[in-house]
């Protein structure tokens, strides 16, 4: 059975996360496309060539991911935020690109067990306030051998560059609802997946990482 799940879930982390969301969705082009120049370029592709069959994608936003995935993959999209949300929603109808699109919290998914063969997120982990649920939940929603694709910004292994992270960490998750601390392999495995790729780049800032749930 679909685990019960709202849009408003009322945590006062996720209800933080939403209205930074809500209030940044008009210029949030704008703002992640300085990012992804000096980051990430290159990275939506990477992350959308590994996304095959059923795709849940996770975190959504703005739909920037859509004109990258293949054209015989079935996706569905979910985002805290519905201005966010109707932003991906025009830009889908822009692309022609048929995508079922959901108000939903990552760490109460509304999907059954085993709903997807990828589930996908890109920038997402670092806004997410509890990223272990949400992970154990993006691999229960996974099939049996289903693959689970992230790109992020995470901690740093450098101890110079990880201490300005430190130093950053909290106003960056006030202001911005952005965690800079994260490591998301750890959690990836504690969530039972096996990661079969994991890179780092731009002094260690810069993850991508491919997991699979296994066969039991």
């Amino acid at each position: 059975m679909p685990r019960q799940s709202s849009p408003d879930p009322g945590t006062a982390d996720t209800d933080r996360v939403r209205a930074v969301y809500d209030k940044q969705a008009r210029h949030y082009d704008k703002i992640i496309a300085v990012a992804e120049r000096l980051l990430f370029a290159g990275g939506r592709q990477w992350a959308c060539r590994r996304a095959r069959g059923h795709v849940l994608e996770v975190g959504v936003g703005t739909g920037r991911n859509l004109s990258h995935y293949a054209a015989d993959v079935k996706l569905t999209g979910i985002d805290l935020s519905s201005a966010m949300l109707e932003r991906a929603r025009r830009r889908a109808i822009a692309l022609r690109r048929p995508i079922d699109l959901q108000v939903a919290d990552a760490q109460q998914l509304p999907f059954p067990e085993a709903s997807f063969d990828t589930v996908l997120a890109t920038l997402t982990l670092c806004s997410i306030p509890d990223e272990a649920t949400a992970v154990a939940e993006m691999a229960r929603v996974l099939r049996p051998g289903g693959r689970l694709v992230l790109l992020d910004h995470v901690a740093s292994p450098h101890s110079m560059v990880r201490a300005v992270q430190r130093l950053l960490d909290p106003l960056f998750v006030r202001l911005a609802a952005d965690h800079l601390l994260r490591r998301p392999e750890a959690v990836v495995a504690s969530a039972g997946l096996v990661i079969d790729e994991l890179t780092r780049s731009k002094l260690g800032l810069v993850t991508r990482l491919g997991a699979h749930r296994p066969h039991r």
